[in-house]
């Protein structure tokens, strides 16, 4: 587990769930954008790890997308974390598709797999974590439009 402790302890830290059956993406950011963990995790291990993220990080709220299996996890989090989140859902439409697109400018292709374009390459990892971190910043922009 990857954790880069915020800067300023005060500030408080989103977490993004993309929610799955079998594996889940998570990742938590604050506020201001800062990218502090994000992981692919079995689905059996997200309520450990979650724990183990309230320990670390001032975690206020998680955001969660709205498809497959969101109503399920969302009571399973509120039955199941000592400390009970509020959860928020928002919309994971198309966010596969845009986590594919982020994968290549996080992590961009080396040496000869530079020259295959874009949209024939395939990111060779899940990126369940990535869309986690685009349900925050979806959720941080209906934010900023709604003020």
């Amino acid at each position: 587990m990857v954790l880069n402790p915020p800067p300023n302890p005060d500030q408080p830290i989103i977490l993004g769930f993309d929610p799955g059956r079998h594996k889940c993406g998570l990742a938590a950011m604050g506020v201001d954008r800062t990218l502090h963990y994000h992981q692919v995790i079995a689905a059996d291990e997200v309520v450990a790890t979650i724990q183990q993220l309230q320990k670390q990080l001032p975690i206020s709220i998680v955001v969660m997308g709205d498809q497959t299996t969101a109503k399920t996890w969302k009571q399973k989090l509120s039955d199941d974390l000592p400390d009970p989140l509020r959860v928020v859902l928002v919309d994971e439409r198309y966010s596969s598709l845009e986590a594919r697109d982020r994968y290549w400018k996080m992590y961009p292709p080396k040496g000869l797999y530079r020259l295959i374009p874009q949209g024939m390459r395939t990111p060779p990892r899940s990126l369940d974590d990535i869309v986690a971190i685009l349900l925050i910043e979806r959720y941080l922009e209906r934010l900023v439009a709604s003020a």
